[in-house]
């Protein structure tokens, strides 16, 4: 649907998505795979005596 569509139908709240956080859709698993990566950054980077 086009914007001037949705404008005409009275849909409001449309909007592009940027990949950004979504509004309240917290996902765990997300989550825990950033969390992992973090850690897994930490050791490789304590490990190779880079910090």
């Amino acid at each position: 649907m086009t914007d001037i569509a949705a404008r005409r139908t009275g849909r409001t709240g449309l909007h592009a998505r940027t990949g950004g956080p979504s509004d309240g859709d917290d996902n765990l698993l997300e989550h825990l795979l950033g969390w992992s990566l973090v850690v897994v950054l930490a050791l490789l980077i304590t490990r190779l005596g880079l910090f």
